[in-house]
Order: structure tokens, then C-alpha cells, then sequence
């Protein structure tokens, strides 16, 4: 493995800082049968962030290390359970938020970190809040984008024809994948084909489901994001088809504005994209609102997608601003 040695003062002021290799890459056991993957990028002994990525399901990727200065931050990635390089693949058997928060404080005491800055997006920026409120003081900052708080009016948004009357030709696909008479709740007509026996069928289901979110990612629908692989498409919509057939594994609906107390002394970003399909922008502010420390950045020719420029740019001026 190699360290990258790029001063910081060349990185361009709007541009993602080169990519780099981790200086660490490892696999630790946690309890339930997972393997997780976990990264280490950057400065060893540097100002230490975590970074969550989407889905649930979606993955890290080596994209996702190029928003931290690598002079100044050591930046934590990992794989949560079932998806990217962890194991079993797929693998929704001891798979709950819960097990992913504890995980989390089991890397965090594994690399000896004490505090770090947490940043996600979309699933990320809620599991991002749902960590921190469960422990509250080993969060310096948390940083959003995208934000999804996994309430029923945000999953009725996307998945019972809030956002198909934008996108009405993608809606008639994915929704006239099943029959008519099941199209009244698609989350649980695509579980039943998503866990069901028939493999072919489990990855013929995932590839919609997971065509329908990418359809709606970016702001310019001139933008191809091609059809997901399959193997990649079957961990990423059985995990995420899982979580939300189970609400997220949250106690009440809402738990997460309900529970905004708890860390309102940590100083957070939202940083927003003004026409987001996937997560509208009233969600960001309406946690904006009830988070008086916060700044949330309303970016207004934007999608959902972390590779929008207005919103990868944004997300680079806040995290340089934070080195001080």
C-alpha cells in the first residue's frame, strides 16, 4: 500500500483531490457470521472521519476517499454488512441498523479512534444520525447530503408513485413489474421476488429495483447511469428492500426527528440538491429545523447523486474549510 504525498495547497479549490490507495485495508469479524471490509485512507495520524455509504446496500468506492484532504484527514470506509467486499454477500440473516451502528463502534474501537467526524449520504446520512444519536459524544461533526430519515411519507414518496408522477415512463416499468393487483404496496411485491427461490428471478427484480433509484439520481435526465450489474443489483436492492420492509428496524415512525435532542449540541451541513428525486428537499428541511446547530446548503441545480457538481463541490468546500 502506498500513501499519497500530494501537498494540500495543490488540490484545485472546486476539484476532487487525486485518487489514492489505502494505507490500510482490512477484514474484521463481527458478531451474526459478517466479515466486514474496512479502509483506511490518507494521513495516519490525521483528524479522523468516517464515511457512510448509501443504499443500504450501495458500497464504498474508491470515489468516495477524494473529498478528504489526504495531508489532513484520515478517512475510515467500510462496507456494511451483505453489500461491497464484506460477507456473505447479499446476506440480509443478522442485518439490522443496529447491527450496523454497533459495527461501527466496533471499528471505531478497533482503530483507536476517539472522536471522529461522520459524513453520508441519502441511507448513509440517516444511518449517520441514527449513530449519533445512539452515541452522542464520539461525533465531532456530522456532514449530509442527500438526506433520507426513513419515514413512511419518504418511502410512500419513492415507492408508491409520489416520484412516478414525475417520471411516469420509469414509474410504468418498475411498477408493471408485478401484477396489478399487487402494485398497491411494491415494496412487498418486490420481496417476494427479490428472497424468493428462483435466483434468475431474484436478479431480474433487482436489476428494476435498482434501475428505478438510478434513473432518478441525477438532475440531468440526459445523463446515462447504465443498467446495474446483477450480482452488484441482487445485494444492493435485497439489503435495501429489507430495510425498509422493515421500516428501518426503528422503533416508531419518526424516530430520528423524535430523537434530534440528543444531538443538538453537534454541528452538522446539509447539503441538499434543490430537484432530488430520490430524497426531496423537504426532508433536509425539515431536519434543518429541528437541528439548530446546523447550516443546511440548499444547492439549486442538483439531483440526488454525490457526483453532482454543484454538490461534490460544496461537499469539498466544507470539508476543507474544516481543517482549519
Amino acid at each position: 500500500m502506498k500513501e499519497n504525498t500530494r501537498n494540500s495547497a495543490e488540490a484545485p479549490r472546486n476539484g476532487l483531490y487525486p485518487p489514492i490507495e489505502p494505507f490500510r485495508q482490512q477484514m474484521l469479524d463481527m458478531p451474526g457470521g459478517h466479515r466486514v471490509y474496512v479502509e483506511q485512507c490518507g494521513a495516519p495520524e490525521g483528524v479522523p472521519v468516517l464515511v457512510l455509504h448509501g443504499g443500504p446496500g450501495g458500497g464504498c468506492s474508491p470515489g468516495m476517499r477524494r473529498f478528504f484532504d489526504p495531508q489532513h484527514y484520515r478517512s475510515v470506509l467500510f462496507d456494511q454488512r451483505g453489500c461491497g467486499r464484506s460477507g456473505p454477500l447479499a446476506s440480509v440473516e443478522n442485518n439490522t441498523t443496529w447491527d450496523l451502528v454497533a459495527d461501527i463502534e466496533r471499528i471505531r474501537v478497533e482503530l483507536g479512534i476517539e472522536r471522529w467526524t461522520v459524513f453520508g449520504g441519502s441511507w448513509g446520512a440517516c444511518l449517520a444520525l441514527i449513530y449519533a444519536q445512539a452515541h452522542p459524544d464520539r461525533v465531532e461533526a456530522l456532514v449530509l447530503r442527500g438526506v433520507f430519515t426513513m419515514t413512511q411519507g419518504e418511502l410512500d414518496w419513492f415507492y408508491a408513485g409520489g416520484a412516478g408522477q414525475f417520471w411516469p415512463d420509469q414509474w410504468r416499468t418498475f411498477s408493471q413489474m408485478v401484477p396489478s393487483e399487487e402494485r398497491g404496496d411494491l415494496v412487498s411485491a418486490y420481496h417476494k421476488r427479490l428472497f424468493g427461490a428462483d435466483e434468475a428471478e431474484q436478479i431480474r427484480f433487482a436489476r428494476a429495483w435498482a434501475g428505478w433509484e438510478s434513473a432518478l439520481a441525477v438532475l440531468d435526465p440526459g445523463i446515462s447511469r447504465g443498467a446495474p450489474g446483477g450480482q452488484y443489483a441482487r445485494a444492493f436492492s435485497r439489503l435495501e428492500n429489507h430495510y425498509f420492509i422493515n421500516r428501518g428496524f426503528l422503533e416508531v415512525d419518526g424516530q430520528i426527528h423524535r430523537d434530534m435532542h440528543r444531538i443538538a449540541h453537534i454541528p452538522g451541513h446539509i447539503v441538499q440538491g434543490r430537484y432530488d428525486m430520490v430524497c426531496p428537499p423537504h426532508t433536509a428541511y425539515r431536519l434543518h429545523q429541528a437541528w439548530p446547530n446546523s447550516r443546511l446548503h440548499m444547492i439549486p441545480t442538483a439531483g440526488h447523486a454525490l457526483s453532482e457538481p454543484g454538490i461534490t463541490s460544496k461537499l469539498l468546500e466544507i470539508m476543507n474549510q474544516r481543517r482549519g
